[in-house]
């Protein structure tokens, strides 16, 4: 006697003891009548990358994209010429910052809440490793917005296409 649903040969085999069945089902599988095939929701196919595709990846880029809030602060003089987490020389005329995770070499956006002023900068450094922190700013960016004054200030931050960084 077959299950329910199972086309095809059956083989009963007691492969230790007679009490114990194995029942072993053969059937050819890729078919419409496969019971494991059916039953699987149909998988989208994998997208590949063309010249027409352009407007789709931008599409997708710009749904991924991050962003965060909270207090970022500034380094300066103490850093200048050692080395970052890239391996470049740190540069406090540089429009650059640390960030914990984003990639190194990524570009963010970064907005001071309070003003609206905003700077675009290169992640090229880890840190900041000061608690209640999410971002360390170069003298260069942290000036833009205003913060050498203040020493913090709570900002939003969103990563930008390197096209809209005019780079």
């Amino acid at each position: 006697m077959q299950p329910p649903g199972i086309t095809g040969q059956v083989n009963y085999e007691a492969p230790h003891k007679e009490e114990s069945r194995a029942l072993t089902a053969i059937v050819p599988f890729g078919t419409e009548h496969s019971p494991l095939l059916s039953s699987l929701p149909e998988l989208p196919r994998p997208r590949t990358e063309t010249a027409s595709s352009h407007d789709e990846r931008d599409e997708r880029d710009a749904a991924s994209r991050f962003w965060q809030s909270g207090m970022a602060s500034w380094y300066g003089n103490q850093f200048q010429g050692h080395r970052t987490a890239s391996g470049e020389r740190y540069n406090l005329h540089a429009l650059t910052a640390a960030h914990r995770t984003l990639p190194l070499g990524s570009y963010v956006r970064v907005t001071a809440v309070s003003s609206a002023r905003s700077v675009i900068v290169r992640i090229n450094d880890r840190g900041p490793y000061t608690r209640g922190r999410v971002i360390d700013l170069s003298y260069a960016a942290a000036a833009a917005l205003d913060l050498p004054r203040t020493g913090t200030l709570l900002v939003k931050i969103e990563t930008v296409a390197k096209q809209e960084t005019g780079a």
